[in-house]
C-alpha cells in the first residue's frame, strides 16, 4: 500500500512538473496557467516572456515561450544604453527591474522613473542572437502583431519591439555621445506617443525618418487611452489596472492598427496641416497629389521624394458633404477609408484640392518591414524602452507579459488576450 502511495505521489509530481516545463505560471495557480496556454495555443506565436519563465541554469534570465523547433527561446539580457552609446553612468542588472510577483501571468517586472539622466535600463535581446530568427519579422508581405499586457504609471514611449531609433541626431543630448549609429526601425507597440496612453503601433520601411521629418512618422493610435496608475499602489488597485495594449500591421490590408483591451476604435486628426509631427505627412500627401497633375503646382516641390509621397486609396467616396455652394463653384468633403479630402469644383471639374483629415487609426501604411542588411546593422529587440538619441526616461510601471506574432490577429482573437489581465 505504502509503495502504491508513494507512486501515486511521484505521478502527480511528475505532472506537475510537466506543467511547469510547458508553461510555469502553473505553478503560480490554475488560472496563470490557463492564461499562458492561451497565448502560447494562438497560431503565429514568436515569442512569449511572461516573466516567470527563466533558464534553469547560469544567469537564470527571463526566457520566452516558443513554439516547437525555434532556433532560440530568446533569453533577456539587462543593459544601460546610455552607458552603451554615451560611455557614462553604470551598468544594468536585472536588481533594476523590481518583480511583482504576480501579475496576468504570474509575474511582473516594473520599468522605473529613472531619476539619474545617465541610466536608462532595458531588457533586450543583442541583434547577433536574433537576426533572421522568426522574432525577426522584415521584409515585403510580412505582417505583425505585438501585445503588452501592462499598468502605465506614466510617459507615452516604447514598450516593446526593434525600433533602435538611432543616436544619430544633432541636438544637445548627443553633443558628447561616444557611438553614433543611425536609425534601425522595424516594429515596436508604444504607450501612445502623440496619443498619450493608446496603444501606438509603429512601423517602418526605411529604418530611418518619414517624409523628411527626422522622425519616424508611420503610426496609428487606438481610440481608447489607458490611465496612469503610481505603480505603487496598493495590491487590489494593481490587480484591477492591468491594460492589453497591441498593435497589428496587416500586410494584405496595408493597415496598421492600435488595439487597447482587445478594441482598436476609429481615430482621426481634423486639420493635419496644422499638427507639428503629422503635417509632414500632410505635405507627403499633398506632393503626391501635385505630382499626378500636369505642370508645376503651387506649393510644389520637386525634390519631394517619391519614395515619401503619402497617398492612401481615394476610390469612390464613403460620404459627400457639400461645404459651400455658390457662382457655379461648389465646395464638397469626400470621405474616404483613410482621408477626408476638400474638392473644389467649378462647373463640375475639380480645380483644387485640400486634405482636411488624416485617419490615425487605422492608419494606412503600404510598405515592407525595414530590413537591415546584416546582424551588424540592425537593431535589438527591446523591452522597457528603446535606444534614442533624447533619452527621456519614456514609459514607467509595470509589464506582464509581452507576445510577439508574425501575422495580423483579428479582433476575436485580441479580445481573448485582452481578457486575460
Amino acid at each position: 500500500m505504502a509503495v502504491t502511495n508513494m507512486k501515486r505521489i511521484e505521478q502527480k509530481f511528475f505532472i506537475a512538473l510537466f506543467a511547469v516545463w510547458i508553461c510555469p505560471g502553473a505553478s503560480v495557480a490554475e488560472d496563470t496557467n490557463a492564461s499562458c496556454s492561451a497565448v502560447v495555443d494562438t497560431p503565429g506565436l514568436v515569442a512569449f516572456w511572461d516573466f516567470v519563465q527563466r533558464e534553469p541554469d547560469g544567469e537564470q534570465r527571463f526566457t520566452a515561450h516558443v513554439p516547437t523547433g525555434s532556433p532560440t527561446d530568446y533569453p533577456l539580457d539587462a543593459a544601460n544604453y546610455v552607458k552603451d552609446y554615451w560611455g557614462t553612468g553604470r551598468e544594468a542588472t536585472y536588481a533594476d527591474f523590481p518583480q511583482l510577483g504576480r501579475g496576468p501571468f504570474g509575474n511582473a517586472i516594473r520599468i522605473v522613473k529613472e531619476s539619474d539622466p545617465n541610466f536608462r535600463p532595458f531588457l533586450y535581446i543583442p541583434r547577433s542572437r536574433l537576426h533572421d530568427t522568426p522574432l525577426d519579422i522584415k521584409g515585403a508581405g510580412k505582417s505583425v502583431t505585438v501585445v503588452v499586457w501592462a499598468i502605465r504609471e506614466s510617459g507615452n514611449h516604447a514598450l516593446a519591439g526593434i525600433w533602435h531609433e538611432g543616436t544619430d541626431l544633432k541636438q544637445k543630448s548627443t553633443a558628447s555621445i561616444a557611438k553614433v549609429e543611425r536609425g534601425q526601425r522595424q516594429y515596436a507597440l508604444f504607450a501612445g506617443l502623440n496619443k498619450q496612453g493608446s496603444a501606438c503601433g509603429h512601423v517602418s520601411e526605411n529604418g530611418a525618418s518619414s517624409f523628411q521629418n527626422k522622425y519616424a512618422l508611420h503610426k496609428c493610435n487606438s481610440a481608447g487611452q489607458s490611465p496612469a496608475v503610481p505603480a505603487d499602489s496598493p495590491a487590489e488597485k494593481l490587480d484591477a489596472s492591468w491594460q492589453c495594449f497591441a498593435m497589428t500591421f496587416d500586410d494584405d490590408k496595408d493597415e496598421l492598427t492600435g488595439w487597447l483591451n482587445g478594441v482598436s476604435g476609429d481615430r482621426w486628426l481634423e486639420n493635419p496641416k496644422k499638427d507639428g509631427l503629422i503635417s509632414y505627412a500632410y505635405n507627403a500627401y499633398m506632393q503626391g497629389h501635385f505630382a499626378k497633375l500636369p505642370g508645376k503646382q503651387a506649393g510644389e516641390d520637386p525634390t519631394f521624394p517619391k519614395d515619401q509621397y503619402y497617398n492612401p486609396p481615394e476610390g469612390e467616396p464613403l460620404s459627400v458633404k457639400v461645404v459651400r455652394e455658390s457662382d457655379g463653384q461648389r465646395v464638397e468633403q469626400r470621405e474616404h477609408r483613410f482621408t477626408k479630402i476638400e474638392v473644389t469644383l467649378e462647373d463640375g471639374k475639380e480645380v483644387a484640392r485640400d486634405l482636411v483629415a488624416l485617419r490615425l487609426n487605422p492608419w494606412w501604411y503600404p510598405h515592407g518591414i525595414y530590413t537591415p542588411k546584416n546582424d551588424e546593422s540592425g537593431g535589438p529587440f527591446t523591452i522597457g524602452r528603446v535606444i534614442h538619441s533624447s533619452r527621456s526616461v519614456g514609459f514607467t510601471g509595470w509589464i506582464g507579459g509581452v507576445a510577439v506574432f508574425d501575422r495580423a490577429l483579428s479582433q476575436k482573437e485580441l479580445q481573448t488576450l485582452a481578457a486575460l489581465r
